[in-house]
């Protein structure tokens, strides 16, 4: 038996983009429902809303073989008025949390995205287990909130450190971090 390296098969590479696919809309809205509703119990039924009309949902696709497979992560995006941008909705699979990445492409791909389309202003209400993360990319915290019984930090994203992008559904790969 000769030793074949098992490292290509646990660390994938990840599509994060704007979803326009069905498949991906529908795997968008089942990790929302997995994560919101069953494991976190934040909502009772769904977690859907009005913002869903108009936001931009955003995904990490993991690939096989190189073509797309799953989707284990959401963000989305919508402007409630001109040039004021907000992010909500961020969601990994608990399989990829470790993958330490995927959270941070999302939150990098919405706020570029946002600023393609003329973003003054971006903000999120964020768990507060996930305040440092937003601080390492360049959050400012605003103060703190209750939501749907849950404390959340209200954020404010740095702009200049998210460069704008024009075509969310092209988007960009990440490989997965080794594990340590």
């Amino acid at each position: 038996m000769s030793h074949m390296d098992h490292s290509a098969f646990i660390s994938p590479e990840f599509l994060i983009r704007a979803a326009s696919e069905s498949w991906e809309l529908d795997g968008a809205a089942r990790l929302r429902h997995q994560v919101f509703v069953e494991e976190q119990s934040i909502f009772t039924n769904h977690d859907r809303d009005e913002i869903d009309r108009t936001a931009i949902p955003l995904v990490a696709i993991a690939t096989l073989a190189g073509e797309p497979a799953e989707i284990v992560g959401t963000v989305r995006i919508h402007e409630p008025a001109p040039t004021l941008w907000w992010g909500s909705r961020l969601a990994v699979a608990p399989a990829y949390r470790k993958v330490g990445r995927l959270g941070a492409e999302l939150i990098r791909l919405a706020v570029s995205t946002a600023n393609g389309l003329g973003c003054r202003e971006f903000h999120a209400h964020v768990q507060l287990q996930n305040v440092p993360l937003f601080r390492r990319m360049q959050w400012d915290p605003l103060d703190e909130i209750e939501l749907h019984g849950v404390r959340h930090m209200h954020m404010l994203a740095s702009l200049s450190h998210y460069p704008p992008v024009s075509d969310p559904t092209i988007g960009w790969s990440a490989r997965a971090r080794r594990p340590r």
